[in-house]
């Protein structure tokens, strides 16, 4: 009787990776850059609320009212992220919905009282999130950081 291995043995360590070295990749730089920002905004932000909560808050009190499809593409989350979101700052009372008088197939979404102290109050703290995480760059590097990631983003 013959036994077949299903996983085949992995390769023996030392694999020629040619020129490709992982801390020359820039994944491995937005990754490590994501991981320090979001660290920095844990610790700095209070109010329970994760970076893409605040990023869908601010943005609602920026635009007034807006449709859900609309925030999350202003967001930059899809369509599954963004309901989670909407739904959780909703359940928090600090985003509030209402049907869309040029179209009764939509809801717009607004924020609440409630939201806009939450922004109020946070607003200095998310800004030295900002600071925290570029300290380490000139004002010329912040601005040219910001322009480079927009190019691929």
């Amino acid at each position: 009787m013959s036994f077949r291995t299903l996983n085949p043995k992995p390769p023996a360590a030392g694999i020629d990776l040619g020129n490709y070295r992982l801390e020359d990749q820039v994944g491995f730089y937005l990754r490590r850059a994501g991981q320090r920002h979001a660290a920095i905004f844990a610790r700095g932000m209070d109010d329970d609320l994760t970076p893409t909560q605040w990023a869908a808050l601010v943005k609602v009190a920026e635009l007034k009212s807006v449709s859900q499809n609309q925030l999350g593409r202003d967001t930059a989350m899809d369509v599954a992220t963004i309901k989670g979101v909407v739904d959780r700052l909703i359940r928090r009372g600090l985003l509030t919905t209402h049907a869309d008088p040029n179209d009764s197939r939509r809801n717009l979404i607004e924020i609440t009282p409630q939201g806009r102290e939450v922004i109020v109050r946070r607003l200095p703290a998310a800004m030295a999130v900002t600071e925290e995480t570029l300290k380490n760059l000139s004002p010329a590097e912040r601005a040219e950081l910001l322009r480079l990631l927009r190019e691929i983003a």
